[in-house]
């Protein structure tokens, strides 16, 4: 049974703000038990997220020999036992988990004997040649064991000789922060790893978070221009990491408060965040909302709503957030440089496209963009979420404020945010009753 289907819309009207309960940033979380994994000794990821991702992330980690990983109350415990660790007997089975996947080809290239990384059809349709190429040109043995450049992959441990890399940096950041968190595992006698980028820089706000990360455990990585990056190899410090709230998650939340023309706080996350996503709040800032942006804390009140032309490069996990708010507003919104959605879970720019259609929105897709029409009333209508979590919470938004709004397969959330339709409905339980 959906567990829109019943509800009713909420009616826009004010009332105390209400505070969101926003788990850890998924991004922090996959990071943090990397760095944790390199560390000898015991590691606490405080704050950390449970959902799909990083318990795929966990066991996979979990799986090397001289490594255990196991969920808390509050994140993660990891203990390293072995300088060297040894590789799985089995394959390392990730799920939908794109990030994880791709941390784990670099992870694997610092073990002895060889790992298998796989996962389900999805995953093993989304790209991963740059990074395999980047692996290659730095010494790694990689080996597609069906299709060419594609998981499942075989990655061979070893010591890498060359301490010149290079990347092509215009399919996924998640290559990127990959290679820099291998460098980092290397032989600290053979000095820094350069690592040049090639190309147009796509979400690099997530390198960003990589490199943050990386310093915040003792570890020197830094940018030097625009396409080169220095990491000199040594193994995290810090015997806890934290995690900062999910800037994709609390999403959801500022665009109920946009939709309905409400008052929502987030707290645990600031102005000085080294998510892309908060770029989100300046967004709805832009469309007529109030936001105010503290050191430790993000308050959004909805306003009248109008279209705007933004560029979400640099924070494409909130790009079917604000397309759907767009979708209550008056005038068209243009979303551009957003060709990477084309190959994340699901094809989000052709999903925003048909499930928009589907409740009578007007919407314009190209290779790169999205441009909204709203025409009035919503609905109602069945939202195919196509196993992507984003497309259910964002679409489920608009359940807020139009009647019959209803969406597939709902479960698909726990892949981010497994907590979401309790959260939602506890937004409206605030608010329940208002005129």
């Amino acid at each position: 049974m959906d567990l829109l289907s019943n509800l009713e819309p909420l009616s826009k009207t004010r009332k105390a703000p209400f505070q969101a309960q926003i788990p850890g940033s998924k991004s922090y979380t996959n990071r943090a038990l990397v760095l944790a994994a390199e560390r000898m000794g015991i590691t606490s990821v405080t704050g950390g997220l449970h959902c799909d991702d990083t318990f795929r992330l966990s066991e996979a980690l979990d799986s090397f020999e001289g490594l255990t990983v196991e969920k808390t109350d509050d994140g993660f415990r990891v203990e390293r036992t072995r300088e060297h660790l040894g590789s799985p007997a089995g394959a390392c089975f990730m799920g939908g988990a794109g990030t994880p996947a791709r941390f784990m080809l670099g992870f694997s290239a610092a073990a002895d004997g060889a790992t298998v990384v796989t996962g389900i059809p999805r995953l093993c349709e989304r790209p991963m040649k740059d990074v395999l190429d980047a692996m290659a040109r730095a010494g790694v043995l990689c080996e597609s064991v069906k299709e060419t450049d594609h998981l499942p992959i075989r990655v061979h441990g070893g010591a890498i000789v060359t301490r010149d890399w290079s990347i092509r940096a215009e399919v996924s950041s998640q290559f990127t922060s990959s290679l820099c968190l291998l460098a980092a595992q290397q032989d600290p006698a053979g000095g820094p790893i350069q690592i040049r980028l090639e190309g147009n820089q796509v979400s690099r706000p997530y390198v960003e978070m990589t490199l943050s990360m990386m310093r915040n455990c003792g570890i020197q990585a830094e940018r030097r221009g625009a396409d080169l990056i220095v990491v000199t190899p040594s193994r995290p410090r810090n015997a806890t990491i934290p995690v900062e709230v999910d800037a994709s998650g609390m999403s959801y939340y500022l665009a109920a408060a946009a939709v309905t023309g409400t008052t929502v706080v987030i707290p645990g996350i600031g102005k000085g965040s080294a998510q892309g996503d908060v770029g989100l709040v300046r967004a709805f800032g832009d469309m007529g909302c109030t936001v105010e942006l503290g050191d430790d804390s993000i308050q959004l009140t909805g306003g009248e709503l109008r279209g705007i032309d933004v560029d979400m490069e640099e924070m494409p996990d909130v790009v079917l957030t604000l397309a759907a708010v767009a979708a209550t507003a008056v005038g068209s919104t243009r979303i551009t440089n957003i060709a990477n959605l084309r190959v994340k879970e699901c094809d989000r720019i052709a999903a925003a496209a048909n499930e928009l259609g589907r409740l009578g929105v007007k919407v314009e897709e190209g290779p790169d963009y999205l441009v909204i029409h709203p025409g009035g009333s919503l609905g109602p209508g069945r939202i195919e979420t196509y196993d992507d979590h984003r497309v259910a919470m964002s679409m489920a938004v608009l359940s807020l404020v139009y009647p019959g709004i209803e969406i597939e397969d709902p479960g698909c959330v726990a892949k981010s945010f497994p907590e979401f339709w309790n959260e939602l409905e506890r937004f409206r339980a605030h608010h329940e009753g208002l005129p």
